[in-house]
């Protein structure tokens, strides 16, 4: 049984920096073999993708986080982080991490595979 755990949100004041990381367990291959991203669902908005990893090395980013936000993966340790600075209010969101079987970047979530239980950035003075 695949799971992701994303931990590492919280309450932080604009300006203020955060890292997420993502524990994926139970996937068929090492981590390397998959594109990983981060997707975030806003209070009344629908879900959108925040930056996207594939396994050949390609990165995605929403134009709204590039230069403040940074992907990146353990392959060793399984897990998917995602460092966040100069954090803004509207950055405030469920942030989830995902897994595709796909090895491209793709940043459409039903091109997901595995999805983690969302953890909440909260971003106000």
């Amino acid at each position: 049984q695949v799971q992701l755990v994303e931990s590492g949100g919280g309450l932080v004041q604009p300006g203020g920096s955060l890292r997420l990381s993502c524990a994926a367990s139970g996937l068929p291959f090492t981590l390397n073999y998959y594109t990983i991203a981060w997707f975030r669902q806003a209070p009344g908005k629908g879900r959108e993708v925040v930056s996207s990893h594939s396994s050949d090395n390609r990165t995605y980013y929403a134009d709204s986080v590039k230069g403040r936000f940074t992907i990146s993966r353990n392959n060793a340790k399984n897990t998917v982080y995602l460092q966040m600075n100069s954090l803004k209010p509207e950055d405030t969101a469920i942030y989830y991490c995902a897994v595709s079987l796909y090895t491209i970047v793709v940043i459409t979530e039903e091109m997901y595979d595995y999805w983690g239980q969302g953890t909440q950035v909260t971003v106000s003075s």
